[in-house]
């Protein structure tokens, strides 16, 4: 029986294509099975690598997951940057662009970011995360907000990510439209925005 040929050579990737084809496979894995199943061991079998080499990238499993949801952060600023790009200076507008960046990036995302999120609730990298992603997408948010309605305090601007959260959840489970997620948070970020043009007791004449 005659030799079979010999395959062609492996086309070599370089750390980053690697790093970049291993978070694609990890997103894969996580969407077929959930986080429940995901283990760095499948995820070089799926991927075609040593495991070596995954935890080389990642570290361990928790590096993984950090990473993929550092990834969901950065495309929603991304999103929500390239929306206000070519908005026009007015307030309802922007509200819109705002809601539905943030909803609809939820929604891409569908349960794989909340399977993420839940294997990495109580860890301090998590945690961090978090907080450095929401004060990042929030900063834009004022920055884009405040020419249109003027100073807008901290906690107002949380709120919005909260209701944007609780909306983008009910919209997954099909109890709302993502319509009507993106409608109520665009009213919640009008309300946040023109909170302090109303004047207080003190300032009424």
């Amino acid at each position: 029986m005659s030799e079979l040929p010999a395959a062609g050579p492996r086309r070599r990737m370089s750390k980053q294509q690697r790093h970049t084809q291993l978070l694609q496979v990890a997103r894969e894995l996580i969407r077929d099975a959930g986080t429940g199943e995901f283990t760095l061991a499948r995820l070089a079998d799926r991927a075609g690598v040593t495991k070596p080499l995954v935890y080389d990238h990642f570290g361990d499993r928790g590096g993984i997951l950090a990473e993929l949801y550092r990834e969901f952060e950065a495309r929603q600023r991304e999103t929500l940057r390239a929306a206000l790009e070519e908005a026009e200076p007015d307030l309802p507008r922007v509200a819109d662009l705002v809601a539905g960046a943030y909803i609809d990036c939820c929604l891409a995302e569908g349960r794989e970011l909340a399977d993420v999120v839940a294997a990495l609730t109580g860890s301090a990298t998590l945690s961090r995360l978090r907080q450095e992603a929401e004060e990042a997408y929030l900063d834009m948010c004022r920055e884009a907000l405040t020419p249109l309605a003027g100073p807008i305090d901290t906690a107002g601007l949380q709120a919005i990510v909260g209701a944007g959260d609780a909306l983008a959840r009910s919209a997954l489970d099909n109890r709302i439209s993502p319509e009507r997620a993106r409608d109520a948070l665009a009213r919640v970020v009008t309300a946040v925005a023109t909170e302090n043009r109303h004047p207080t007791s003190e300032e009424t004449p």
